[in-house]
Formats: structure tokens, C-alpha cells, sequence
């Protein structure tokens, strides 16, 4: 399902190839997960850990990660708008930030210096379900899930400690926004 878009190209694209090429050029890896089954409403953490630990255990060990948990985002939760602001705002991270989409969408902005370029490149993936999305430690990126957020997804760490956001404070994030990806 991914979307990689380049506002200032206008430009996106849904070709899978081309959006893992750009990404991997950039040191960002998207993978494709196989979708398990359809979760029932209301699953549990232990449930989704468990319909997906056939392809996540070999995965973490081969990257050395150690932990996963299951995040729910929900249009009806109480506290939706503070943690939109929390993800939205562009930071970077002493470890790499994985994102195993189980159902719903977000969108993730990333904003790398180009020394071959005048200026610094943005762009966006637009995940949903089957997509992994591993943000190298370091990396400038911002999430942004919605004002209606609606996604469930797998966390996964080497270390919980290690993800706590540290913010750039560059207001980059203000200035990008889509309704719509721009793409054929």
C-alpha cells in the first residue's frame, strides 16, 4: 500500500521497486509483511504479537532487535490529539524506529540534508497495512496519523529507552502537510 510522495517535485509514486530504491539510497528500509489474517474488532496486543510472531521473530533476531509492542490509535480516543502533536512535531532517535502497519494508515516525513543539492530534501511514505518501515537512529522524520487517527501498528526496539524522541524544534513539519498524496 505504500506511497512515496515528493511535494516539491510533485511528483509520488505507488510502484513498490521505486519507492524501496528511493528508500534504501536514503538508508530507509520498507519491507512488505505478510498480513497473517483479519484481526478481529478489539484484538489484543497478545493476539496481534502472536499472528505476526512467525515472521517478526526471525526478523528482530537477524537485526538484534529485543522488544515489540502493539500501539492502537482510534478516532474516538480521548487523548488522540496530544499524541498526534507528540508524533508531528520533526525529531530523530538514538535507535532505529520500526513500524510493522497491521491495519490503518499513517504517514511518515522524513527531511534529510543533501550536500549534493541546494537545498535539504523532504519527502513522505504513506504506510498501511503489510508495510514495515524501519527509520535508521538519527534520521529527521515526523509522523503524522491523523486528526481521525486509525492505525494499529508494531512497535519494535532494541532498547524502549532508545526511542524517546529528541525534537529539532525546526518547525519543518508546519510547512508540509497533504490532504492527498500527490501521485498517478
Amino acid at each position: 500500500m505504500a506511497i512515496l510522495t515528493l511535494p516539491n517535485e510533485q511528483h509520488g509514486t505507488r510502484d513498490l521497486d521505486a519507492i524501496r530504491a528511493f528508500l534504501g539510497a536514503r538508508g530507509i528500509v520498507l519491507a512488505r509483511v505478510p498480513v497473517p489474517v483479519m484481526l478481529r474488532a478489539g484484538a489484543s496486543s497478545e493476539e496481534i504479537l502472536a499472528l505476526y510472531r512467525e515472521f517478526l521473530g526471525p526478523y528482530m533476531r537477524q537485526h538484534g532487535y529485543q522488544a515489540a509492542d502493539v500501539v492502537v490509535l482510534h478516532p474516538d480516543m480521548p487523548e488522540r490529539e496530544q499524541l498526534r502533536a507528540k508524533f508531528i512535531r520533526e525529531h530523530t532517535h538514538s535507535e532505529d524506529e520500526v513500524r510493522c502497519f497491521v491495519s490503518g494508515s499513517g504517514r511518515f516525513w522524513f527531511h534529510l540534508t543533501n550536500e549534493a543539492r541546494e537545498e535539504d530534501e523532504v519527502f513522505s511514505v504513506l504506510c498501511g497495512s503489510g508495510d514495515l518501515l524501519t527509520v535508521p537512529a538519527g534520521i529527521k522524520h515526523w509522523f503524522d496519523c491523523g486528526e481521525r487517527p486509525d492505525v494499529t501498528a508494531i512497535r519494535i526496539f532494541t532498547d524502549r529507552s532508545g526511542w524517546v524522541p529528541v525534537y529539532t524544534g525546526s518547525g519543518i513539519e508546519q510547512k508540509c502537510t497533504l490532504a492527498e498524496p500527490c501521485c498517478p
